[in-house]
């Protein structure tokens, strides 16, 4: 068994693959590393390609689109390592990315998940909107990082610097304890594509166990290389995702409260896209909804799992208030205005 696992995860991404595995490749040059790319079923010539140029790059081979989710679980169970590394193929790594963040899982047993500072490929002073210096959510579900909130990137001068205690750590480039990973469950297949990770999270923080981000570790991703910020199914599959990811972890106490608080909240975003002319992201709101209401009794017994591993209930990284007044209310619109409360 390797100690590090790098496993890409790809579909279609052949231009991907050309541009950003060299940097993967030269700075994973480690005894102790071994990278992968798990297929969800290409049709273009990735394989090709990466068997042509790619001889040392391991391949886990699948025989459908299992998303983002799926693909991960199916192919990571069949590879053996101490830690895995969960890479987008839209990310440029840099050198000594891999050891600062594996010593610091070493050295606190209890750090089951962390990532790297994550900036703009594009814009590399700034930071990059899937994760930027580490992910939380306020009371409501809403998802922020140190360096971004809502559509507000902070650019890096280096005030996110600090390894710290985080909620989530994003998918683009997520390390994470191997064993563990499965003994959690793993991503959420009927999540298919977005916030996946941060539920996993959710139930690590329940478990008892701890997530960090480690900005002495740098990497630069590209972003919406699946689905672009304006695709209405993006839209459909935030939200839905959202109520999946509430309903699934929260606690009893706060379940009827804090949903009920949310279809107000998401009525608002609906009528906002309506007056925007955005009439198929209102569309896709109301959908997601419909689709929660549908299929929320397959996820009771997801819920009841939670409820075994919940060692603790209260998260100090999450954000006891409404981030959406705080921001489009109250003007805060950096991450620096919210650390009295985290």
């Amino acid at each position: 068994m390797i100690k590090t696992a790098v496993a890409i995860l790809n579909w279609n991404g052949l231009d991907f693959l050309k541009k950003f595995l060299p940097s993967v490749v030269k700075y994973s040059n480690q005894p102790d590393v071994n990278i992968f790319v798990i297929d969800n079923a290409s049709s273009d010539k990735s394989i090709e390609f990466l068997k042509q140029n790619y001889p040392q790059i391991k391949l886990v081979i699948l025989d459908k689109n299992y998303g983002y989710a799926g693909g991960y679980n199916k192919g990571l169970k069949q590879i053996k390592a101490k830690y895995y590394v969960l890479l987008n193929s839209d990310i440029e790594v840099t050198e000594n990315w891999i050891n600062p963040i594996i010593n610091l899982m070493e050295n606190n047993k209890k750090i089951l998940a962390c990532q790297p500072k994550i900036l703009s490929y594009n814009n590399k002073e700034y930071f990059e909107y899937a994760g930027a210096s580490g992910g939380y959510i306020d009371k409501y579900g809403y998802p922020f990082c140190r360096g971004r909130i809502f559509d507000t990137i902070e650019k890096d001068n280096h005030q996110y610097d600090d390894i710290k205690q985080v909620f989530w750590a994003t998918g683009a480039c997520l390390f994470i304890d191997a064993e563990k990973y499965f003994k959690l469950g793993g991503l959420d297949n009927d999540f298919f594509a977005h916030m996946e990770e941060i539920d996993l999270c959710w139930r690590i923080n329940n478990a008892g166990y701890k997530i960090f981000v480690n900005p002495q570790s740098v990497v630069y991703h590209v972003g919406g290389g699946t689905l672009q910020k304006t695709n209405p199914k993006k839209t459909y599959l935030n939200f839905r995702n959202n109520l999946y990811l509430l309903y699934k972890n929260l606690p009893d106490n706060k379940l009827f409260n804090i949903c009920f608080v949310r279809k107000i909240l998401d009525a608002v975003a609906a009528i906002k896209f309506l007056f925007s002319f955005k009439f198929k992201d209102a569309l896709a709101v109301f959908k997601a909804h419909i689709n929660f209401y549908k299929t929320k009794k397959y996820f009771k017994n997801k819920r009841k799992l939670n409820k075994e591993i919940t060692v603790i209930n209260n998260h100090k990284t999450i954000l006891q208030k409404n981030i959406i007044w705080q921001y489009y209310i109250k003007g805060k619109k950096k991450f620096n205005n919210y650390t009295d409360y985290l």
